[in-house]
Formats: structure tokens, sequence, C-alpha cells
């Protein structure tokens, strides 16, 4: 190797340690436990006995140039690989998180944000599998968050170069030759900061995915679109939810509108009340709405949560008749750590 060759390899080696050389960061792990009974009215519900646990790895740092790091690791159910995501803080630009999907990247982060004290009406064991907008946030993704937006807007971009791949790990591809290709989200948060109305936050967010249309399967691409209203007052909080899915099939067109509304109650620090519904319209050659509804009561001591949910569903997984009408009782305790 001459000398010019040494110089420069001793250079570029240099570059790189000042950028990723970090100093001793923080790494923590936190976790709980759900233990729940549900009862499914005129259903047979085998055992009613369920738990559920996770771990939550979570570290932090500081890169030499100022750059700051994240990385989050989720374990759910029985020690069950969720998530990774590592976000990166650029000062003058914002933060660049790469995750491995499942969930909480783009319109998925607003997916459901109407007032609930424990879970969605549909989320509390009925079965419903409601159809609701997900966007890139089931892949591999980029997203990224500026920093040089006025206060009381948050603004995010996330894409995916390929919506089929989702948990690859060091050095490898993710995902099969399926019909959906690369896709982005584009969502955008008011707060009261910029609305000028204490309590008040309004959002919206617009999905796209590509996808193969040489099939007769298909003829057209994934879109999804979301807004949502809410406010809060004293111990009030009330808000409202619109969204829409678009698959592009081509045979039996699919498409989802779904509207939902929350309202909730803080009887005290401890004590809440909440009501909440959603609707799902399935508009294919058999037009059929999925609906649940749900009144629950959260109580909070310490690290130990109590909540009962009465909920009620019609027209699950988008099937008419009485088999998929459900009214059910849930009872949790959940113990964080």
């Amino acid at each position: 190797m001459n000398k010019l060759t040494k110089l420069g390899a001793s250079a570029l080696c240099g570059s790189l340690a000042a950028i990723s050389a970090a100093n001793a960061g923080d790494l923590s792990v936190t976790g709980g436990v759900d233990m729940s009974w549900i009862s499914l009215d005129d259903t047979q519900t085998q055992n009613p006995i369920g738990i559920g646990s996770n771990l939550t790895f979570t570290g932090s740092g500081e890169l030499d140039n100022g750059w700051g790091v994240a990385l989050s690791v989720a374990n759910t159910n029985a020690d069950v690989y969720s998530n990774t995501n590592v976000t990166i803080t650029v000062p003058s630009l914002g933060d660049f998180r790469i995750s491995q999907g499942v969930s909480g990247s783009g319109i998925n982060r607003i997916d459901d944000v109407t007032p609930n004290v424990w879970e969605e009406a549909y989320g509390t064991g009925l079965g419903t599998a409601i159809n609701n907008v997900g966007g890139v946030s089931g892949s591999a993704n980029i997203e990224y968050t500026p920093n040089m937006l006025p206060d009381g807007v948050t603004a995010r971009l996330a894409w995916t170069p390929n919506a089929g791949g989702s948990a690859g790990s060091d050095k490898t591809a993710s995902g099969g030759a399926g019909p959906k290709g690369s896709g982005y989200d584009i969502t955008v948060e008011l707060g009261e900061a910029i609305l000028g109305t204490s309590g008040l936050s309004l959002g919206a967010g617009i999905s796209q995915t590509d996808q193969d249309q040489t099939s007769t399967t298909y003829n057209g691409d994934v879109d999804e679109k979301t807004m949502y209203i809410k406010y809060a007052a004293a111990v009030f909080t009330v808000g409202y939810q619109w969204s829409e899915e678009d698959l592009g099939t081509a045979a039996n067109e699919m498409q989802y509108d779904n509207s939902g509304y929350g309202i909730t109650f803080q009887v005290n620090d401890d004590l809440s009340i909440g009501y909440n519904h959603w609707e799902s319209d399935q508009d294919n050659t058999a037009d059929v709405t999925a609906e649940a509804s749900s009144f629950q009561v959260a109580y909070t001591m310490g690290g130990a949560s109590i909540r009962l949910a009465e909920a009620s569903s019609d027209n699950n997984k988008y099937q008419t008749g009485a088999a998929y009408d459900r009214d059910a009782t849930t009872i949790s305790v959940s113990l964080a750590f």
C-alpha cells in the first residue's frame, strides 16, 4: 500500500470513528403483565382466563458529533419478538427512525385516536376483525420527523422500499415477491400551540402503496387516508375520527369507510370512565357494516391497573347473522415493572 492510499484510509477511518463512536449511554428493561377474564354471552368462551406479557429493551446515547441515538426492542406475549426501531436525532434536521414495522409508524400512529380509558371499542376480545388503515407500518420502513416546523405542528414522512418486507436481520432481505411494492405515508398533527385553543388537536394522514396490476386480481394501488379531531376540557375528552381504505382489487372491489367517536371522564387522579364506538363499512359486492361499542372503567393504583369493559359488536368479520353478533364482559388486571 502506497503512502497516499494509507493517508486516504486513515482519513476515512477517522471520519467513521467520529460519526459512529457513541458516548456511554443507558440500557434499561421495562415490562408488565395483563391478566384477564372474558365472558362472551351466548358464545362458548372455553377457558376465559388470559395472560399477556411484554418486555421492552430501551437504550439511548449520543455520538461524538452531537447526534442522539435511541434503541427500542419490543417482545410481546410469551416473549415473542415484536419490533425493533432505531432513532437517530440530527439537531438541525430532526429524527430519522428505522423500524421493522408491526406498528407505530406513518399513518398507523393515528389509525384510531378516539378517546378511551383502556382499549378501542373493538379491542376487548370481541373478535370483530374490523379493518383499519395501516400504511407502511406493517413493513420495515424509515420515518422522518422534521424539527424545524412551528410549535404545535408535527409532520412525519414514512417510506418502505417493499411493503412485503418485515423483520429481516442484519445483512438479509425480507419479504416475498408479492403484489405490493414501495409505499409512503404522510401525516400532520396540529396542537393547541398552533390552533390557539387549549385542549384542541387535529390530525390527518394519507398513504399509498404501489401494487402490481399486471394480474387480474388488482387494478389499482392501495390508498388510505384518515383525519381526526379531539378536544380536552377539564375532566372531559371527546373525539371523532374518519378513515378510508381502498385495496385496489379488481374483482369484488374492496373499500372500507370507517368512523368512530369516544368520550372519557376523569373522575379523579385514579379513576376514569369512557364510552367508545366504531363503525366500518365494507364496500364490495355485498355491503356490510361492522360495528362495536364499549363502555369502560379504569382504576390505577401505583403500578397496578384494574379495567372493566362492557362491549358489544355486530356483523363481526363483515358477516351477517346472529352468530356474528357478540356481547362481552372483560375484566383485566395489569401490573407494570
